[in-house]
């Protein structure tokens, strides 16, 4: 039987939850909220491009509307208490495993689609328009043509084509002109040729929801740093996005260690692209984002809390609506009012510049 909006709601929230969550502050921002493109929005796009995008089915019927329509969007939003959102797609991210040529075609209609859709409610909806990489040049010129519609840098598979991993000389270009842009590049989980591509069942189903998908995550980041990509690119700023936090501490602190290990004077391997810890490059060019990560909530009490922000998930079924600040009170409702006001709102606001409007 199909689940109901009714039942999702019921879920999220006990009455404990929601009495706990008159602490939390009552201006939150969510960090990654999603859209469902509507079915027909590739329909201009030949044939051939379209016939190529394998397009999963959405049971849209079980979804909020406002994952469709952003007038219900901005309703639903005031419902669950929430000042503004940052969007990414839905079915749009596995098309990030698809080939240059339906990349290219897909995403720059997709662009123009949430740009549209972010200008029904300006100061509220804010996305993030989905770059194909195959040609760094054909991504630059989008980027910047983006940024003109007022969307926020770039969405990068997060586990790129075999032929082009994230530590190679291909992606220079994009670094600087993200850099010279100052807004971040985006990499969030489903993008690229990653575990999503397959069939996942039984026993593998939780291996790859969990296990696969944090260590695609560690790789994101460890290329990224290891690489000396922020040595060379001091203004860059990447997210990683919905990835969870509680991973982090535990693994920075492990990069930390070995770095020193082995850049003492006098060891053998002393060949890095970087000439400091992990930890200092992540804290200075790296922001993460969670939605139920009660683990890496804690955490935040002594890591994290510059770094981290808070999302919804909205519409997808995982998603903590209406009940948000009822849920954000179990992940984090005994942090510091300071923090709280960094991890729901001040961090998204400063990483983007938002101008959020009442």
């Amino acid at each position: 039987m199909a689940m109901t909006l009714d039942d999702m709601s019921a879920r999220y929230a006990t009455d404990e939850m929601k009495e706990a969550a008159k602490s939390v502050p009552e201006f939150i921002v969510s960090s990654d909220g999603h859209v469902d493109e509507p079915p027909d929005i590739f329909d201009e796009l030949p044939q051939e491009i379209r016939d190529a995008i394998k397009r999963p089915k959405i049971m849209l019927e079980t979804r909020p509307k406002g994952g469709v329509d952003p007038a219900v969007r901005v309703k639903d939003m005031t419902l669950d208490g929430l000042a503004a959102e940052v969007l990414y797609p839905t079915f749009v991210l596995g098309l990030f495993a698809q080939e240059q040529r339906e990349q290219e075609a897909a995403f720059r209609v997709y662009n123009d689609w949430i740009a549209d859709f972010c200008s029904h409610a300006p100061g509220k909806l804010f996305a993030v328009p989905c770059l194909a990489v195959y040609d760094i040049d054909h991504a630059i010129k989008e980027m910047h043509r983006c940024a003109d519609m007022g969307l926020l840098g770039g969405l990068v598979w997060q586990v790129p084509h075999p032929d082009l991993p994230l530590y190679s000389d291909h992606y220079e270009k994009l670094w600087a002109a993200a850099a010279e842009l100052g807004q971040p590049l985006h990499f969030h989980i489903l993008t690229g040729f990653n575990y999503f591509r397959f069939k996942r069942e039984g026993f593998e189903k939780i291996r790859g929801s969990v296990n696969i998908k944090t260590f695609d995550i560690l790789n994101t980041v460890y290329d990224i740093i290891f690489s000396g990509v922020f040595e060379r690119h001091p203004k860059l700023k990447v997210a990683i996005v919905e990835g969870e936090i509680g991973w982090a501490p535990f693994i920075i602190q492990q990069w930390d260690y070995y770095y020193r290990r082995n850049t003492k004077p006098g060891h053998p391997n002393t060949d890095f692209a970087i000439t400091r810890p992990p930890s200092e490059i992540f804290n200075e060019h790296m922001w993460l984002t969670f939605m139920d990560d009660f683990a890496g909530g804690q955490a935040l009490q002594y890591w994290g809390a510059d770094r981290c922000m808070w999302s919804s998930d909205y519409p997808h079924p995982n998603m903590t609506w209406p009940n948000s600040r009822a849920f954000i009170a179990r992940q984090i409702g005994n942090l510091d009012p300071e923090k709280q006001k960094k991890v729901l709102s001040q961090n998204c606001i400063d990483l983007y510049g938002l101008d959020i409007k009442d």
